[in-house]
């Protein structure tokens, strides 16, 4: 390779870094700015959590009565401000040259689809939320589980639809065996990620930084997967999120001073679904998204046990207020399933790496 093009490449790559960490520490340093304006806003109109009623969930109730009143939707900040900078950075780049225009990772082909699914399933989550601090619905609860359901179902068919009509995929990646042709059998893969991933964020985020620690892993493992595959826009995209979550997780720790609430929670899981999908690595969201498996399955285990034997396996469900239960603090619990969460990352980026690097003719 020419000197030349090889100064070139490395001086791209350069930028490309800048770029990133700019994008995350703008983001980072925006919500931390942001953070007071909003907090005055859910304390003002008492946008507090509401607790289930203690005969439909007696533990739950007990392990968590204090917390009644404690103000939600704080996941508005994070998707809002990746929203927020990224159409500044977009708007920027049409009227300033030179470094605004580089810096912008609006694209088509990379972060349109995500950012779509970020404010869409915000809104949608922040509805919910509403309706809980309003006590609307079943047991005053928010929205009916038919309905959440039904929403994740719809969310994921459009985003089928819009993967297999227009961009047209068709194919699974499998670990070491490469990418599959999967034909119209895509889009109810696909309706079945999204969902799972939506289901079993709602499901996690139940402990002061439990949800915003696992998503900051998640997120932290595909930015390293999009690196490699060279989309710089949705690493820069992830690094929004990544550097709101941690300005987020500074309130959010325990002792919380807002929770993320369903705005946080769907708009997140939706988002992590969609990359996974656009990076073609669903897969990888067994390990990466581990923590997600055990705690949705801890659901689905409890029901089908109450259901079928008329005894309940764990004290509660999910999984996390078990061990509540069981005597841990909380902030047992959380660093415990973070530590289990990063080691799931691990090894989803070890089997990506090593997967990346096998030739296709040994495959």
């Amino acid at each position: 390779m020419p000197a030349d093009t090889q100064s070139l490449l490395q001086l791209v790559s350069v930028f490309n870094l800048v770029k990133i960490f700019t994008v995350l520490t703008l983001a980072f340093f925006c919500t931390l700015i942001l953070t007071p304006l909003w907090t005055r806003i859910i304390f003002k109109y008492r946008l507090g959590k509401q607790m289930r009623p203690a005969d439909s969930a007696p533990v739950f109730h007990d392990l968590h009565k204090g917390k009644e009143g404690t103000p939600t939707t704080g996941g508005v900040l994070i998707w809002a401000t990746v929203a927020m900078l990224t159409m500044l950075f977009w708007t920027l780049s049409h009227f300033a040259e030179g470094f605004w225009s580089r810096i912008n990772f609006l694209s088509r082909a990379q972060t349109w689809l995500p950012l779509a699914a970020l404010v869409v399933a915000g809104v949608l989550g922040f509805s919910d939320d509403l309706l809980g601090v309003l006590r609307r619905g079943p047991r005053g609860g928010g929205m009916q589980m038919k309905l959440k359901i039904g929403l994740y179902t719809l969310m994921g068919i459009l985003g089928a639809w819009w993967f297999y009509a227009k961009l047209e995929f068709n194919t699974i990646n499998i670990p070491f065996f490469g990418d599959i042709f999967v034909g119209w059998w895509y889009i109810p893969f696909f309706v079945l990620v999204i969902f799972s991933t939506a289901f079993s964020a709602n499901e996690t985020d139940g402990l002061d930084g439990l949800a915003g620690g696992v998503f900051l892993t998640m997120f932290a493992a595909y930015s390293v997967i999009a690196f490699d595959q060279g989309r710089i826009n949705l690493v820069a995209f992830i690094a929004a999120i990544i550097g709101s979550l941690i300005a987020f997780l500074w309130f959010n720790i325990f002792p919380a001073r807002f929770f993320m609430g369903d705005t946080g929670s769907m708009s997140l899981g939706v988002t992590l679904g969609v990359i996974a999908m656009l990076t073609n690595t669903p897969l990888l969201l067994i390990p990466i998204a581990c923590i997600f498996i055990i705690e949705s399955g801890s659901v689905i285990v409890q029901m089908l046990s109450k259901k079928f034997r008329g005894t309940k396996v764990f004290l509660s469900t999910p999984i996390h207020h078990h061990f509540e239960a069981k005597g841990w603090h909380e902030t047992r619990v959380t660093m415990r399933f973070w530590m289990v969460s990063a080691i799931g990352a691990i090894i989803g980026l070890i089997i990506f790496l090593v997967d990346s690097k096998i030739p296709p003719l040994l495959r």
